[in-house]
């Protein structure tokens, strides 16, 4: 995938961008609804396996920089449907990045690929439902997760 943006390139990830993804998946704070914080051996192998060789996920990138400021899920699950999800640089929260990047993502999705549903889920009841619901996405469930104390909250956009 390669795709531009007024600030960014969406584009898939390669080895060398372990360090700038480190910053994104080693934070605290960024992984606060998530994993617990990645160490760089984990990150390489996550970015190896799930990114480059599954095709999991692709990279914002900053262009005035060409740091990576943002990891974006973006998966088929099945025909015509596909998961997308975030994780952006604390030092880049709040500034429209990731609205930006995933918007981009939705309508390569859909004028693309011809998806006919691209979903979000979070436990985050607070900034990534905001945003998915700027990006036009709808509240389609919320699911109980008795195990942990919390519930997901599943978002989607259709498009025939």
């Amino acid at each position: 995938m390669h795709l531009d943006t007024p600030r960014l390139t969406i584009r898939n990830f390669t080895p060398e961008d372990a360090a700038d993804l480190q910053e994104i998946l080693g934070d605290a704070k960024t992984m606060e609804y998530s994993e617990p914080p990645y160490d760089l051996e984990k990150t390489k192998r996550f970015l190896a396996s799930f990114c480059i060789e599954s095709g999991g996920g692709v990279a914002a990138v900053h262009r005035e920089t060409n740091k990576v400021i943002g990891y974006i899920l973006f998966s088929q699950i099945q025909p015509g449907e596909y998961e997308l999800g975030w994780f952006f640089n604390r030092q880049f929260w709040r500034q429209g990045y990731a609205f930006e990047s995933c918007q981009a993502v939705i309508e390569y999705a859909f004028d693309t690929l011809g998806a006919k549903k691209v979903f979000s889920e979070t436990i985050d009841g607070g900034k990534s439902v905001a945003l998915m619901e700027k990006l036009g996405m709808e509240l389609e469930e919320v699911q109980p997760d008795p195990e942990h104390g919390w519930q997901w909250y599943v978002y989607a956009i259709h498009r025939e």
